[in-house]
């Protein structure tokens, strides 16, 4: 199956450079799965939509400032790192820019020495592991130094911080934001669970696989990178309880779903328990699902692995022709962008 089968027209205009004043003002696309109906609303509608007895499940991971800006030690050449997965021991994963100036042995210096990274080992397409020295507490640093790791096509910049996380993120780790979540309000949660929604939570720590293009033409040879997921007790017993009374699972953003159906194949389709590890899993057209009911998302990028994701879900006519309205109706795009409820 060729990746150009999962690209359309998006201009330039449309991609969301910042987020909305208010939250849940965002717009809401509502995508029927099965016949490919289509309605508008805004975001606040999609109260409407859940049912009692549904389970909403969200992804508690928490932004870290993952972007450092410093200068190579010896020639003063700027460098910037983006952190993508603690290793432990003060060792981590990361992307590095200038890769073909960043070579292993070398010694970033950041905040004037407070903090420095040496790479010790060299991955494909600038990915480094890199060890960290510094006195004090890492995450005060980071703090201090780092910055919100925003994807590239935002250009403008972040007043806020807190816009990039959700109003729930508490689990620290994550490189980019589970972006679907950053439409809900504590006011808008508390109104679903009112209506007697369940509300669960999942932790998927976003990683490289958010930041690197695919690089193949047959969807089939595309290798998703490795994520930290987590599945409490609490919630595999919630979410069982829902399947057994007839009630939908329904996953907020490709994150969660991701993380339900990594450990939904896990036991087979069978009941749900307590889970962590790391999942690659990729899912494109022609995958079973067999967690997630429906999906709450965001309008992602042409040919990207997301796209075929939502794909699996409603079928790729659906998709597409879903997005060629969004696009004719002016939605916002990506992270900052509008949103899109696949049932």
């Amino acid at each position: 199956m060729n990746v150009d089968l999962y690209d359309f027209e998006l201009p330039e205009r449309l991609i969301a450079q910042t987020p909305l004043k208010e939250r849940s003002a965002s717009r809401l696309l509502a995508l029927n799965k099965e016949d490919g109906g289509m309605s508008h609303g805004t975001f606040a509608d999609i109260v409407g939509f859940l049912n009692p007895g549904d389970t909403l499940v969200l992804n508690d991971t928490k932004v870290i400032p993952a972007r450092l800006f410093g200068e190579k030690e010896g020639t003063g050449a700027k460098a910037e790192v983006l952190l993508l997965k603690n290793l432990g021991e003060d060792r981590w994963e990361a992307l590095v820019k200038p890769g073909k100036k960043l070579r292993q042995g070398s010694t970033i210096s950041f905040g004037n020495g407070k903090l420095k990274a040496v790479i010790e080992e060299e991955g494909d397409m600038g990915a480094r592991t890199l060890r960290f020295t510094y006195k004090g507490i890492f995450q005060e640093i980071l703090d201090e130094l780092g910055q919100m790791p925003l994807p590239p096509y935002i250009k403008e910049k972040l007043d806020d911080r807190d816009r990039y996380q959700t109003v729930y993120a508490r689990n620290e780790g994550s490189a980019a934001a589970p972006t679907a979540g950053l439409h809900f309000t504590e006011a808008l949660l508390d109104e679903i669970k009112a209506k007697g929604v369940n509300i669960a939570f999942i932790t998927l720590h976003v990683g490289l696989g958010t930041f690197r293009p695919m690089s193949v033409e047959r969807v089939e040879d595309h290798v998703m990178h490795e994520e930290y997921y987590s599945l409490s007790k609490e919630t595999a017993e919630l979410l069982n309880e829902t399947k057994r009374r007839g009630g939908r699972v329904i996953a907020v953003g490709t994150t969660s779903c991701r993380t339900l159906e990594t450990v939904g194949q896990a036991h087979k389709g069978g009941p749900l328990s307590e889970s962590s590890g790391w999942t690659s899993i990729f899912i494109y057209p022609g995958y079973s699902f067999t967690v997630v009911d429906a999906l709450i998302t965001n309008f992602h990028l042409p040919k990207s692995t997301l796209v075929m994701l939502v794909s699996a879900l409603a079928g790729r006519e659906h998709i597409l022709e879903a997005y060629r309205e969004a696009v004719r109706q002016e939605y916002r795009f990506f992270s900052f962008g509008d949103a899109m409820f696949i049932y």
